[in-house]
């Protein structure tokens, strides 16, 4: 009879979705057994090295911010693009106007780091989690294959693994990455609600010069469309930078070309990249994979939970992959303390897992639709254009920023997270000006030549939904009418407070302004725009009426060509 080992939860894998969702319940509930089971041996090499700034934040309140600080990764202050209706550059900055500061590394998680990202070599990156995780009482098991998992009905009834040991636990956690292997076992199927079907090709070399510098460690990732395809550009360290080639795989296919020439016919043909790599070695590790996006058509079951790439996949142009890993791996982690509480019963743990399953679909798809849009407002892609027609086609898709903002918005335009207007993790206001960087049509902000706003909750229910914070899921108060959410709470609970004071713009800001200020919620002198841009995702989603009144000023909203987020590019560099 085989070895049978008891744990409280185990999670198959111990990448940054693994180790983050053990190192959580680790972190508040010290007294939970965890084990982490993966087949690698670590280090080892990982595409996906680029980080948006809400990591950040979960790496601190984890614990491993310091770690991964003193790892010395660049800091990401944003992006730079060569992508939209002209080969101009432009960037996408994290910290206004891309100012950022010197200031000694390591740093602490405070200032202008809150509101920055990391590029992570993930051979060093996902060691550093994994040991975070260990440290924190995690029982992490590196060179250990799951060969089998047992399951009754939905229920996992045991792992039984490579070497004949079996393991048993209260509760099963799915981060083996885009091979799924427990939601593959139960039986669980993907949708693929994009017509991309797209192909990477990568390597990593040594010496590149990097694009820009800034400050101590700063720096810009770069993504240049090259016609078919796009190349990413993204600095690990001051020696060791990825860069990759994505591409359809039919192009690639009816190319006649290896992967190999591809990739390097890209780059020799990009001014930027090549000028980049002139003195620069590549270190013979390539590597292909396909990008497609996917949903998984469930992610909880009666003892079970998928994380990270498990549960879905959303095309890389967005560099949201290990965000959104790292993000369902918090929330699975305090979903499942929650439902450990002493008076829980069946229909709140069922709650919590629809919230869970709700939430993180719900981001997926977003990115997914947003990447769709990339895609298709290119004018540059001649080719990829030809393979992604069918999405504008089934979604009638004009390629005009107002047209496009509607079929975005379809998923709605409210960010429950932060109770703000959003889109993607991509504040309202960036998308007007990404969609006239994207498309010859100008945008149109919603709320121009209104100056009265009124409440439209007929018709909604009224619901709950999660917070995840300090371990917890808190319900919160919420509405919600054909799909669309309006979270009572963060900002937009306060716009709502403020409408239903006064209809009047003036007075709802400066009442909203006075509230967030006494919460201490606020964005100090970006208050207003962020006030504006809440106004603008209920409008869009339904939930105020706008009107005018005569007899005081309209709202006006030129949008500006370059602003503090999006400007052209101006490093000293070919283009």
């Amino acid at each position: 009879m085989p070895e049978t080992l008891k744990t409280d939860v185990a999670i198959i894998g111990a990448g940054p979705a693994g180790a983050t969702c053990g190192g959580f319940l680790k972190k508040y509930c010290p007294e939970l057994s965890v084990t982490l089971l993966e087949r690698e041996i670590f280090p080892r090499e990982h595409v996906g090295e680029s980080q948006l700034p809400l990591t950040g934040q979960i790496l601190n309140e984890l614990g491993a911010w310091d770690a991964v600080e003193a790892a010395g990764f660049p800091v990401k202050i944003g992006a730079t693009y060569r992508w939209g209706k002209t080969d101009d550059l432009w960037d996408f900055h994290f910290l206004p106007n891309g100012e950022f500061h010197d200031e000694p590394r390591p740093a602490t998680f405070a200032g202008q780091r809150l509101e920055t990202a990391f590029q992570v070599d993930r051979a060093i990156y996902d060691q550093i989690l994994a040991d975070h995780a260990a440290s924190l009482g995690c029982d992490v098991r590196f060179d250990t294959s799951v060969r089998t998992v047992e399951r009754s009905g939905d229920r996992v009834t045991g792992l039984l693994l490579g070497d004949g040991t079996r393991i048993e636990a209260e509760t099963y956690i799915d981060a083996s990455g885009h091979v799924g292997l427990l939601r593959r076992t139960m039986g669980v199927g993907i949708e693929e609600p994009s017509a991309l079907r797209n192909v990477a090709f990568w390597d990593y070399w040594q010496n590149a010069e990097w694009a820009v510098s800034i400050g101590i460690g700063g720096t810009r990732v770069q993504v240049m469309s090259v016609g078919y395809g796009w190349l990413w550009f993204i600095p690990l360290s001051p020696t060791r930078t990825s860069i990759g080639l994505v591409c359809p795989a039919d192009y690639y296919k009816n190319s006649g070309q290896t992967p190999e020439e591809l990739y390097r016919q890209a780059i020799e043909k990009d001014p930027r990249i090549r000028s980049l790599v002139e003195k620069a070695t590549p270190e013979g590790k390539f590597a292909t994979t396909k990008d497609w996006s996917f949903v998984a058509e469930r992610m909880v079951g009666e003892n079970w939970y998928l994380v990270g790439e498990s549960l879905g996949f959303a095309d890389p142009i967005l560099a949201a992959g290990l965000t959104l890993a790292h993000i369902s791996a918090r929330e699975c982690a305090f979903s499942t303390l929650e439902a450990l509480r002493p008076g829980n019963k069946e229909p709140e743990r069922r709650w919590l897992k629809q919230e869970y399953e709700r939430r993180n679909r719900r981001r997926v798809l977003q990115h997914i639709r947003f990447a769709d849009y990339w895609y298709t407002a290119n004018a540059n892609f001649s080719e990829l254009k030809e393979y992604t027609r069918e999405i504008a086609r089934d979604a009638g898709l004009e390629l005009d920023a107002e047209k496009a903002f509607q079929w975005l918005g379809t998923g709605g335009f409210i960010e429950e997270d932060m109770g703000t207007g959003g889109f993607g993790t991509v504040a309202i206001r960036a998308l007007h000006q990404i969609a006239g960087r994207l498309s010859d049509a100008p945008s149109h902000v919603s709320l121009e030549g209104f100056n009265t706003f009124l409440l439209r909750f007929r018709g909604s229910d009224e619901i709950r939904i999660a917070k995840y914070a300090n371990g917890r899921v808190q319900a919160l108060p919420a509405r919600v009418r054909d799909g669309k959410f309006l979270p009572l709470h963060g900002v937009i609970g306060i716009v709502v407070e403020a409408i239903e004071r006064n209809s009047y713009i003036d007075e709802i800001t400066g009442y909203a302004e006075y509230r967030l200020n006494e919460t201490g919620t606020g964005f100090g002198p970006a208050n207003r725009m962020h006030i504006l841009g809440c106004l603008e995702a209920m409008a869009r989603d339904g939930w105020i009426a706008c009107k005018r009144s005569d007899s005081r000023p309209a709202l006006a909203f030129p949008i500006p060509q370059n602003s503090p987020v999006i400007a052209e590019n101006r490093d000293d560099r070919p283009s």
